[in-house]
């Protein structure tokens, strides 16, 4: 009888997890939220945020969003 289990990817991040996985700090993911930039949902007594809504939240982002020069990336957007 074979007892291996595939390894399961979360569905649901901690704020501390979150922040992590988007590379920013606790206190910032926490005023996303606060703004409503980034939902997030309740287990319990427990603050969770979907990996989902963090893959919608990345994709929003503008490349000015992000403070990337459309230059440095070798786009020239001069007419």
């Amino acid at each position: 009888m074979n007892t291996d289990t595939a390894p399961v990817s979360k569905l649901l991040y901690t704020p501390e997890e979150a922040a992590q996985a988007l590379g920013i700090s606790r206190s910032k993911l926490y005023v996303l939220l606060a703004a409503g930039d980034i939902a997030s949902v309740q287990v319990g007594r427990s603050r969770r945020v979907r990996v989902a809504t963090l893959e919608r939240f990345v994709d929003s982002l503008g490349v000015d969003s992000l403070g990337v020069d459309s230059l440095a990336s070798g786009h020239d957007e001069t007419p």
